[in-house]
């Protein structure tokens, strides 16, 4: 199962998996040891504190997938900086984003081929959880990589 987090991203680990009532949930997080401060770029290993992240990805066999990620609160150690602490990117989510970019893509891809009543049952029969109006918003946040 570790490959299939690799695949994911070189740079995470799998902590652990279970499935749980048609999801399969995977435990990951990211082996950097150090950061970058979005705000003033400097590097930093100082963590603040972790919490987990509840991301979906792509169906797996027909299950569900989530991805617990561990996302850690870091120190800024510039004395400059305007901000004290920041919080881990993920490079295969966007921020704040409850979906990686491939269930995303995925999401479009269907949605631009059919209405967005029709993409969100077809994709609901497809263990992927998504509303007619999240499709709508997805549609009008990517109008230009819709097909």
């Amino acid at each position: 199962m570790d490959e299939f987090i690799k695949l994911l991203n070189p740079a995470y680990e799998l902590i652990q998996y279970h499935i749980k009532e048609n999801k399969v949930i995977f435990h990951i997080a990211s082996t950097i040891k150090e950061l970058e401060c979005p705000f003033c770029g400097s590097k930093t290993s100082k963590v603040h504190s972790v919490y987990q992240r509840e991301i979906q990805d792509l169906p797996m066999q027909g299950e569900k997938v989530i991805l617990l990620v561990d996302t850690r609160k870091m120190r800024c150690m510039n004395p400059n900086c305007s901000h004290k602490t920041f919080s881990e990117k993920h490079p295969f989510a966007a921020a704040r984003s409850k979906k990686t970019d491939r269930l995303i893509q995925n999401i479009l891809y269907t949605s631009s081929q059919l209405s967005s009543l029709n993409a969100s049952k077809l994709l609901k029969s497809e263990n992927i959880s998504v509303c007619k109006s999240s499709i709508c918003n997805l549609l009008k946040k990517n109008v230009v990589h819709c097909g």
